[in-house]
């Protein structure tokens, strides 16, 4: 018996937490909602080992600021993933502009993302909510196919080992 030797996007069921307020479009995975311990979206049987925490530039000043114990505990979470990611709907260009109405400053904003980064969370300027939707999607994706990939190599090797016995 050998698993077959691809996985296609669309055997992959992504988990959107049902907290999330704005859900992405994560086509072509399969979406359930599901209550996730750490970030908004997982894969379905990989929730201990993918989170991805999205925001938009919006929630991220929010975080940096008045929430910022809050969000601190969750980032230390995502630091408990094999996978872990954040995901701002944002760019870098935007975030040295602060063109935006709150108290938090550019520099403010930069560090904590910077910081966030030095911590072990990679984060991923996506833009916009539609770009976010594709990178997260292919994030996904490609966390599943790699899990897909060991557990093919580990059984083949089993099942070759049995008959060699």
């Amino acid at each position: 018996m050998r698993l077959p030797a691809k996985i296609e996007p669309e055997q992959i069921t992504a988990l959107v937490d049902s907290r999330e307020q704005k859900p992405l479009d994560l086509a072509p995975l399969r979406i359930e909602t599901a209550t996730l311990t750490t970030g908004d979206y997982s894969v379905k049987g990989l929730e201990n080992m993918v989170a991805i925490e999205r925001k938009s530039e919006a929630d991220l000043l929010v975080c940096i600021g008045r929430e910022r114990e809050r969000f601190d505990r969750e980032i230390q979470r995502l630091l408990g993933f094999d996978v872990r990611t954040l995901v701002v709907e944002s760019t870098w260009p935007a975030m040295e502009a602060a063109r935006w109405n709150s108290k938090i400053t550019s520099s403010q904003a930069i560090g904590s993302l910077l910081g966030w980064i030095a911590r072990g969370v990679p984060i991923v300027m996506a833009d916009n909510h539609q770009r976010a939707g594709r990178f997260v999607s292919r994030l996904l994706f490609t966390a599943a196919r790699r899990r897909w990939t060991e557990a093919r190599s580990l059984v083949s090797a089993t099942l070759d080992e049995r008959v060699e016995v």
